[in-house]
């Protein structure tokens, strides 16, 4: 139970590695003597980094003071899983006559439950695979980057594990610089999965091939780089889409920035007012993977070089409703750059 005890001290960032180290999805909230003062979920944090909180900032604003609880002694297995069903939640705390935490109580608990999980089993998921790879030269020389190796399988395989490992099935290849070994690579797997490619016969952007799925996907659909490893729940993020009814979204990472020298502050006299040492900026990274309602193929041109940032500029002109979706830092890995490639070799 360790693992899920937080105090309302620690950081949104710290909570954020907190939630993805722990198998549960729920982190409960304490003071000094066990008393439990509420809950945390991912969601929780969602809300708190998209109203403007820094990531820097306590939890103590974000956090559910008011929760569910179970009472040790006072409860059965019918009783947990009724309200699990109903509140459609994850986790339950158990505490004492107190409020002090004693355990928890989730769906693995019970005897005869299924796990309360989405399965995507007809999700579509469209894999960009056709740019040039250049930061990963001299191995984009030889092969297309999404078959520089890591480890046994290569690139392009361990993102598409990401997605049948939830369900999703049938997979979109946008293809173009050396595309013919791509494809002679897929003649030579057995896989699990449908896979199409979509081959463009020059270069169109990082969104332009999407044009020709105008037809073929009625349904909000993934869009991925096929340089970077997402480690987070993609039925939440998928429910996220849904329920807020977006018609794009993003998915980003929640990435510190420091500077590593002490910045001047100036007065509107252009005196010096304070030097910052070492400060540090929070932002939200575009990570290259996304959600798309069907609707916004319309938007993307004909032949043309079309970047996935274009149609997002030009679904907001239209007035379409974007989404950003943050995740941890430590979830995102960008395989695209040499430091980061190697950073994976060593992890998976």
């Amino acid at each position: 139970m360790k693992n899920i005890l937080v105090k309302a001290n620690i950081t949104i960032r710290e909570a954020m590695k907190h939630l993805d180290q722990t198998a549960e999805k729920c982190l409960l909230v304490i003071d000094d003597n066990l008393f439990l003062l509420g809950t945390l979920t991912d969601g929780d944090l969602r809300r708190s980094i998209l109203s403007g909180i820094k990531f820097s900032n306590d939890i103590s604003s974000s956090f559910n003071t008011n929760p569910t609880i179970l009472v040790e002694n006072n409860f059965n297995n019918e009783d947990a899983k009724k309200l699990l069903q109903t509140l459609k939640i994850d986790l339950i705390p158990i505490v004492d006559d107190n409020n002090r935490v004693v355990d928890y109580y989730t769906w693995s608990d019970l005897d005869d439950a299924k796990i309360n999980v989405q399965v995507l089993d007809e999700v579509p998921v469209v894999i960009m695979a056709g740019g040039k790879g250049s930061r990963l030269e001299p191995f984009t020389n030889v092969l297309p980057k999404p078959l520089v190796p890591i480890h046994e399988k290569p690139i392009i395989e361990h993102i598409i594990e990401k997605f049948t490992e939830i369900g999703c099935l049938k997979f979109y290849l946008s293809i173009n610089y050396k595309g013919k070994i791509l494809k002679a690579y897929f003649d030579e797997l057995d896989p699990i999965f449908t896979y199409e490619f979509i081959d463009e016969s020059k270069p169109l952007g990082t969104a332009g091939s999407l044009h020709f799925l105008k037809d073929k996907i009625n349904k909000p659909f993934f869009v991925t780089n096929c340089d970077i490893i997402i480690k987070t729940n993609y039925e939440k993020l998928y429910k996220f889409h849904i329920e807020a009814k977006y018609d794009i979204t993003l998915v980003a990472s929640a990435k510190e920035y420091v500077i590593p020298y002490g910045t001047c502050e100036l007065t509107k006299n252009g005196n010096l007012h304070r030097i910052n040492e070492k400060p540090k900026y929070d932002f939200l990274v575009n990570t290259g993977l996304y959600l798309l309602n069907p609707n916004v193929l319309e938007i993307i041109p004909k032949n043309k070089f079309y970047h996935i940032t274009n149609l997002i500029e030009d679904a907001k002109d239209l007035g379409l409703k974007i989404g950003v979706y943050p995740i941890n830092d430590d979830a995102w890995t960008d395989i695209g750059q040499w430091a980061e490639y190697k950073k994976v070799i060593d992890s998976l």
